[in-house]
């Protein structure tokens, strides 16, 4: 993800100075070309084909359908890093199940390390200026057994690799309907040094940080959209599969070890002192250090003074797991306090170098206050704990783990922690296909990130909204994007879209899409409803695109073709206009006639303003449905005074290309 304070769109609710009495009275504005509309109502609220259709697995409501299928991979992992050689050796095996109703020859793996070999796609897919390009070289995946089977069942599988994937052809067709087999693959890779992909390691004061992701081969998705989702790894992200995973990291004994999931086993890697600390902080609201920094060049911060420590962890229900490991680590934590009177833990773990005034010292509160408020608002966090975790890997998702760089401070600190752990949500419980539809999760996290952003508080007696972005009118910054010829829409496959547009386009248009949909066509009432709902049906599951229309519509309980169409499927503009102010047939006494034109292919509810002579003001909502047949239309007020001015969006919160025609001022 991008830097968050120049995506975070927080704020955005805030009005703005009406316009109304701001320009010279005149009957009309000679700036203003004359009113020329290119809308098509015909086109815009045609009937809507979306690109799934319903069938048995997906309903016409947005909704799992009632034969909706979905395979599961459940991981056995033991891994060892060796932090000299920079080189981590696993050993998997993977349950893999068959819920679907076709048998299956083969299997696909997914084996991301292998963007690091010279000859990767990802190399020659790469545009100019792409983040997180991958400069070292290395082997990628070293593949030192394939076997299909367990212990003494096992048999060398017949394999193919081919870039970022491996197809596994199986000696036996795996039955449909909940035939299961056993993957059995040990490996070891070189971790690249760095912070310029989505994983590798870095040198602090006290010693190596390494960020641990994409570390052992991940089932590929089959599911009944495609079959088997085989995109190569481009650097777009990730679409996997639901299960358990236990994980076991053996490293040198005063490394410490956090990740993904739950700690199994403390009793073997803690001290009598940590243990008692981490106890106390699962029962805090406030920051409880579990190792502090002076503590780090202390020996006896760790149960033993040489050899290696192997520490487990478990984790439900999950797509993926990483893990940071260093011995430079402090350590501190606190409880979350979840919906139902449930409890979790939130925890962060950073250098030295990150505890500096304003910085990772507070990682954990902003970490515990976004698990809780998205709980709040949205869906509960599922799983017992969540973990920021400072190294070299700057802005970047797994399940329940936030990997930021120890070098952010202050806002940035913040707003990177409250979105990275957003992710949880998007696509880490709501499992949306990131290879494919980028938008979907990083648009819908930023969407939640604004709220979050003017809901947080410190603890104590201060002020709320600490970190809110006041600065700004996102509607009126999405515009260039907008009409930009080269720019490509929402529906795009993600790794298409070049770094130019990946943050307006991913981040920004699809949260502002949800913003209006939330404020200004659905309601909150409503939308808040229908966004809890979809999260609810689809959490451990694989939504698409059309899935998410057509169960907003349904919860919603609105036709929004004309929305999806516009802002999803096409990036059209929009241009509404204020055209004339008249008295109604008998003068101003007998009320108003407002005539306001729709001038270009979107559409949008809006307010009209109109001020009176006295100083009065009236409000008139118009429905997108005012546009649904004709391009002009009369509003007629039962007013008894003399129009002064008239103003359209006057708290600017639609995207209008045009603002000049957005005012009229009326004579006399």
């Amino acid at each position: 993800m991008p830097n968050i304070q120049t995506l975070l769109i927080g704020g955005i609710l805030a009005p703005l100075l009406m316009l109304a009495g701001c320009e010279k009275p005149t009957t009309k504005q000679p700036q203003v070309p004359s009113f020329q509309s290119v809308y098509n109502p015909r086109e815009t609220f045609a009937p809507l084909a979306l690109p799934s259709p319903v069938n048995a697995y997906r309903s016409g409501d947005g909704t799992p359908g009632p034969q909706y299928w979905q395979n599961r991979a459940d991981y056995k992992i033991a891994a060892t890093l060796d932090p000299d050689s920079a080189v981590l050796s696993g050993d998997e095996t993977i349950t893999y199940t068959n819920n679907s109703p076709s048998v299956l020859d083969a299997l696909w793996v997914q084996l991301d390390e292998n963007t690091y070999k010279a000859d990767a796609r990802s190399r020659f897919a790469a545009g100019a200026g792409r983040r997180r390009a991958v400069a070292q070289t290395t082997d990628g995946f070293v593949l030192d057994a394939v076997e299909v089977g367990e212990g003494g069942q096992a048999r060398k599988a017949d394999y193919v690799v081919s870039d970022t994937r491996m197809q596994v052809r199986l000696p036996e067709a795996l039955k449909a309907r909940g035939g299961q087999l056993k993957l059995h693959i040990r490996y070891h890779y070189t971790v690249p040094a760095g912070s310029s992909g989505r994983t590798g390691h870095a040198p602090t004061k006290n010693g190596e940080i390494f960020d641990l992701a994409q570390w052992y081969p991940r089932m590929a998705v089959f599911d009944d959209l495609r079959g088997w989702d085989t995109l190569p790894y481009l650097a777009s992200e990730f679409y996997l599969e639901y299960g358990d995973i236990d994980y076991a990291v053996t490293v040198r004994w005063d490394m410490l070890v956090a990740g993904s999931g739950e700690l199994t086993n403390p009793d073997e890697v803690l001290t009598a002192t940590e243990k008692t600390r981490l106890t106390h902080a699962r029962a805090s609201d406030q920051t409880v250090m579990i190792r502090t920094a002076a503590e780090i060049s202390d020996p006896a911060s760790r149960p033993k003074q040489s050899g290696a420590l192997t520490w487990r962890f478990h984790m439900s229900n999950t797509r993926d797991v990483a893990f940071s490991a260093s011995k430079a680590f402090i350590w501190d934590a606190a409880r979350m306090n979840l919906p139902g009177g449930k409890t979790g833990l939130a925890q962060s773990v950073y250098p030295v170098e990150g505890d500096v005034a304003g910085g990772w010292s507070r990682s954990t509160e902003y970490l515990k206050h976004s698990v809780e408020n998205f709980s709040r608002r949205w869906a509960a966090y599922p799983w017992p704990v969540a973990s920021s975790l400072g190294g070299p890997i700057d802005g970047m998702e797994y399940p329940s783990v936030a990997f930021d760089s120890y070098k952010d401070h202050g806002p940035q600190l913040f707003w990177i922690t409250a979105h990275e752990i957003g992710h949880s949500w998007f696509p880490m419980m709501v499992g949306s296909n990131e290879r494919r539809d980028q938008w979907i999760d990083e648009g819908f996290n930023t969407f939640i990130d604004i709220y979050e952003s003017d809901d947080f508080k410190e603890f104590g007696p201060k002020r709320d909204g600490e970190y809110a972005t006041k600065k700004g009118n996102p509607v009126e910054e999405i515009l260039p994007l907008l009409e930009d010829p080269n720019a490509p829409i929402l529906l795009t496959r993600a790794d298409q879209v070049s770094e130019k547009y990946r943050h307006p386009l991913t981040y920004f248009k699809s949260a502002l899409g949800l913003v209006l949909l939330r404020e200004q066509i659905l309601g909150p009432e409503r939308f808040d409803w229908a966004f809890r709902k979809y999260i609810a049906d689809w959490s451990f599951k694989h939504p698409s695109p059309s899935d998410f229309f057509r169960a907003m519509e349904s919860s919603g309980g609105e036709d929004l073709s004309w929305f999806w169409r516009g802002w999803y499927m096409n990036n059209w503009t929009l241009d509404m206009a204020v055209e004339k102010a008249e008295p109604a047939e008998g003068g101003w006494s007998k009320g108003a006639v407002i005539t306001v034109a729709n001038l270009d292919r979107m559409v949008m509810p809006a307010v009209l303003d109109v001020a009176f002579r006295s100083g009065a003001h009236q409000r008139v909502q118009l429905p997108a449905e005012t546009w649904i047949q004709k391009t002009e239309a009369q509003i007629r007020l039962n007013s008894t005074e003399p129009v002064v001015s008239v103003t359209l969006d006057p708290d600017h919160v639609i995207p209008d290309k045009d603002r000049r025609n957005n005012v009229l001022h009326v004579a006399g």
